[in-house]
């Protein structure tokens, strides 16, 4: 079950990101990650964020604790830029947090992949964002941290882009994933085939069906093509369940974008 806390205090905005999230503390004394749904992609990206992230969690991967945060807007009265006050203010309600890793920096190939990755768990990651389909963990932008000598996986929000455009999402969820080429860990992920199995045999449907009965129905009123929030999860839902049937073309196509790098 994911928890959901109060913003207790907007501590700074993260400004690396398009998104503008914060640091903000929460009334459990944590301090989080705080992704609004007023920002650009809106509600989408939190749905992205929570249901990749959760996958991930089942799969064993190493992702931040998820929560969900209600946010008061009223906070935007302590913030002095014009734009970042506009967001907080359209993020009244219930938003999206990651845990905060105080201390982490930014995984760097050239310094960490001895030290910080193994085979193992570059082909999970790589595994694991071809089948989200996850554009944004590329050498640019790794969106992974180090954090105790360990990597750890952020930042899921552009993942899951087929529900930018829901025709034909069913079809489309057999497709490879191109992008999947850029991939940051992709020369480490030497385990390709022996993951997928193992990997697979873990998001059994029901797996599926439990990670999407988490998004929130307040989430899922933005979508007409929908009668109501149970009709849209269950999109979601028949989307991943088709794209982990066998054969799956899009971790045949990860394993040989990889093939002309080793």
């Amino acid at each position: 079950m994911i928890r959901t806390i109060t913003a207790t205090e907007y501590v700074t905005p993260l400004r690396e990101g398009g998104s503008l999230p914060a640091i903000v503390a929460g009334d459990d004394s944590g301090t989080y990650v705080l992704k609004f749904r007023g920002a650009g992609q809106g509600v989408k990206a939190l749905i992205a964020e929570l249901v990749s992230g959760e996958i991930a969690r089942i799969l064993g991967l190493p992702v931040p604790e998820i929560v969900f945060v209600d946010f008061d807007p009223r906070m935007a009265m302590t913030e002095r830029d014009p734009e970042i006050q506009d967001l907080l203010r359209k993020s009244n309600g219930l938003n999206l947090a990651l845990d905060y890793l105080p201390g982490s920096i930014t995984f760097d190939p050239l310094i960490d992949a001895k030290s910080a990755i193994n085979p193992r768990l570059a082909s999970a990651i790589v595994w694991f964002d071809a089948l989200v389909t996850n554009v944004d963990r590329t050498v640019k932008n790794t969106n992974l941290l180090v954090w105790h000598r360990k990597l750890w996986m952020i930042d899921h929000g552009a993942s899951l882009i087929f529900h930018h455009n829901w025709d034909d999402a069913a079809n489309r969820s057999r497709l490879p994933f191109r992008q999947i080429g850029d991939h940051v860990l992709l020369r480490w992920a030497t385990e390709l085939p022996g993951v997928d199995a193992e990997l697979t045999a873990m998001l059994t449907p029901e797996a599926v069906a439990r990670v999407v009965g988490m998004i929130p129905d307040s989430w899922l009123v933005e979508e007409p093509r929908f009668a109501g929030p149970d009709e849209h999860r269950a999109a979601y839902r028949d989307y991943l369940t088709k794209r982990l049937e066998s054969p799956r073309e899009w971790m045949e196509d990860a394993a040989r974008a990889r093939s002309p790098r080793v």
